[in-house]
């Protein structure tokens, strides 16, 4: 079905690979349409709970963009850079989490794709950097957005403008990723961290991403966008077995409705 990505479902976890090893997994415009693909199977697939994005090998998750590309893709780089958006906002406002598994270089265009996913588990070799600048460009794919919203201004220009990379020791600390493993644990601690998210009520997930996206979107008041959420949550059947359970000191049995 896909040219550039492989997927597949295990334990209501869909993985999404990057498939282009002799690119580096190098982002091209089939890629970014299969990607779109995918995340919409995680929309609408029922069996799918959450998801991971990775890359196949152990050098990148995503080196970056086909930078030979850009020579026969047109000239309208605003046209470029929001078709590439598009696709990583519908990442990012997945109602399931989707999670960045992170196992190797993740430069540019491969850096803003690990930033749209709700949160990032790093291998101990892995690399992140915004190096559009030696190109004499900029992040294109929401980059100077989330970076800047994930480790603060200072720290985000400078990254920005000076095109260095940090490694994985280094991301955690600036709070880019929420944990670091071994390369060949690295899977097995994003499937675990996801199995717990998985047991919790699906209508309660979905509405603490909407809820804590609002914060990026200034045409959302973010409380009144809590409030509300909040509210959808009040009157399900999850709401209901969650305090029952807790009353009666027993684990929640949620069923998504």
């Amino acid at each position: 079905m896909y040219q550039t990505i492989n997927t597949r479902l295990e334990k209501s976890i869909f993985v999404i690979t990057i498939n282009r090893p002799d690119k580096l997994n190098a982002l091209n415009e089939i890629m970014i349409g299969e990607l779109a693909l995918a995340v919409d199977e995680v929309y609408n697939n029922v069996d799918i709970r959450s998801a991971i994005i990775t890359g196949s090998g152990i050098k990148a998750f995503v080196a970056g963009a086909d930078i030979n590309e850009f020579f026969n893709i047109g000239n309208d780089g605003t046209a470029i850079a929001k078709k590439g958006q598009d696709v990583f906002f519908k990442i990012e406002n997945s109602p399931k989490p989707i999670i960045a598994a992170v196992n190797g270089f993740a430069l540019g265009g491969g850096c803003e794709l690990a930033m749209a996913c709700h949160f990032r588990i790093a291998a101990d070799n892995a690399k992140f950097g915004q190096p559009e600048i030696n190109l004499g460009l900029i992040p294109g794919y929401g980059g100077t957005q989330r970076l800047t919203q994930l480790i603060g201004k200072g720290r985000a220009i400078e990254l920005m403008l000076s095109a260095v990379f940090i490694d994985a020791a280094t991301a955690l600390q600036y709070g880019l990723v929420n944990y670091v493993v071994p390369q060949e644990e690295l899977m097995n601690k994003s499937i675990a961290v996801l199995s717990l998210i998985n047991e919790k009520p699906s209508v309660a997930v979905a509405n603490c991403i909407e809820a804590a996206n609002a914060l990026s979107d200034h045409s959302k008041n973010g409380y009144e966008v809590e409030a509300a959420c909040f509210g959808k949550c009040f009157n399900t059947q999850d709401m209901k077995e969650g305090i029952t359970a807790f009353l009666e000191k027993r684990k929640a049995n949620f069923t998504g409705k």
